[in-house]
């Protein structure tokens, strides 16, 4: 009996060496970890990158604190399917400290009615009212002139605008701007006064109701092309009931802007509003027809 028992030890040594040479074996080429009773190989190479972009805090060891057991290394979350703690979110903004320059722009929207959903388009036979739908309706377009920028100068420049050709009730057919010497367009106009201005009916429910692509030609789009000048003394008043009627917003931009009317002195109107061909619409023919 004395003398099987330095054997046992001896042999008990011996396997254990070789269980712990198999395991760092192991461990040498790959690393593992245990999500649920479900293992999964994670390279030496993804967890490298994970360990170089985790912080302090996501590495420090965690061995053997759950029941998980000691495959659960302290690698990020992500290697063992985790989610980080999340933020905690930041207090409300006191809003007696907001600068009134983040105002500017903003208004109280009670002020505001809103209105009242257009009427269906005209028939796109009706080429002089469908011109005159679009362009009463119409918010807002896409003004293009020619560049004074030192980069892009004597290149087309588009800039959006917020327009109103009259009151919902009365109607123009001419289109009013409220517009800043600040502006780059503005520049543009001074140097080189003549501009198109293009609406689409994508910007209303039409296009979208109908499923037509803004591209599509019974998504009808309008141009118009003329001269950019300043609204005359005895037209400000009209200039002024347009634009703030339909952006009342306006009427709080600041004064050190130096905002001023000006308004487009049409002489081509141009409209694609059904399949196969555009019409350049005669002056008297747009301006006889009505929107309503």
């Amino acid at each position: 009996m004395v003398a099987i028992l330095p054997l046992v030890g001896y042999t008990m040594c011996h396997f254990l060496t070789i269980a712990m040479a198999l395991l760092a074996t192991m461990l040498g080429s790959e690393s593992y970890t245990i999500r649920n009773p479900v293992s999964w190989a994670v390279t030496n190479d993804i967890l490298e990158e994970e360990l170089a972009t985790a912080s302090d805090e996501e590495v420090a060891p965690a061995l053997l604190v759950d029941n998980v057991g000691i495959w659960k290394q302290a690698y990020p979350p992500t290697v063992y399917g985790e989610r980080a703690e999340k933020p905690q979110p930041k207090p409300e903004q006191d809003v007696t400290h907001v600068s009134s320059a983040a105002r500017v722009f903003s208004y109280r929207m009670e002020e505001v009615t809103p209105p009242a959903k257009p009427p269906s388009p005209p028939p796109h036979e009706e080429t002089g009212k469908t011109a005159r739908y679009i362009a009463h309706y119409s918010d807002w377009g896409h003004l293009a002139t020619i560049s004074t920028q030192e980069k892009i100068k004597g290149l087309p420049f588009g800039n959006i605008f917020s327009i109103s050709d009259g009151p919902l009730d009365n109607s123009t057919g001419v289109p009013f701007f409220y517009v800043t010497p600040m502006d780059n367009t503005v520049s543009d106009i001074r140097h080189f006064p003549f501009a198109s201005l293009t609406f689409s009916e994508a910007e209303g429910d039409f296009c979208r109701e109908m499923v037509y692509d803004p591209e599509d030609p019974r998504c009808a789009r309008l141009t118009l092309t003329g001269r950019m000048v300043e609204v005359e003394p005895e037209e400000v008043d009209f200039a002024r009931e347009a634009m703030f009627s339909r952006h009342p917003v306006m009427k709080k931009w600041p004064v050190g802007h130096k905002w001023f009317f000006m308004k487009l002195a049409i002489e081509q109107v141009w409209l694609q509003d059904w399949i196969g061909g555009v019409s350049i619409i005669p002056l008297d023919e747009y301006f006889k027809a009505s929107p309503f």
